[in-house]
């Protein structure tokens, strides 16, 4: 039995400390775009190892609190109890959106190496750390 409420949740915040995408060159913003498909794909893959169905991933652009662009991943899951499956993310219910465990990180790890060789994501200048 799965014991996960959500489909994990991943933040990805860029080297280079900017606002907002509108600060963006092209360049980075095209190479942004590329990481976040890159991760979601990959995350969906991880996460449906462990028994997790992701039928969506919400994609949140931030920097509300700091003016530093990040992007947050969440995992929907089809099943989900609390912020169910179709439903906008409620904030306030972060508790549902565990880290991703170790399994979980081995899994994203597999699933970005298979992911790179595939040609649309052959250019992404990424790797995990």
């Amino acid at each position: 039995m799965n014991l996960r409420l959500e489909g994990g949740h991943i933040k990805i915040s860029p080297k280079i400390g900017i606002e907002d995408r509108t600060k963006l060159t092209p360049k980075q913003a095209i190479e942004l775009m590329r990481l976040t498909m890159l991760a979601g794909e990959a995350m969906k893959t991880a996460m449906g190892k462990s028994g997790v169905e992701i039928g969506r991933i919400n994609y949140q652009d931030n920097g509300n609190w700091t003016p530093h662009l990040h992007i947050h991943l969440y995992g929907r899951v089809k099943d989900a109890t609390i912020q169910k499956y179709g439903d906008p993310i409620i904030s306030g219910h972060r508790e549902e959106y565990k880290p991703l465990n170790g399994e979980d990180i081995e899994n994203m790890e597999k699933a970005i190496d298979d992911l790179l060789k595939e040609e649309k994501f052959s250019e992404v200048n990424w790797k995990l750390t």
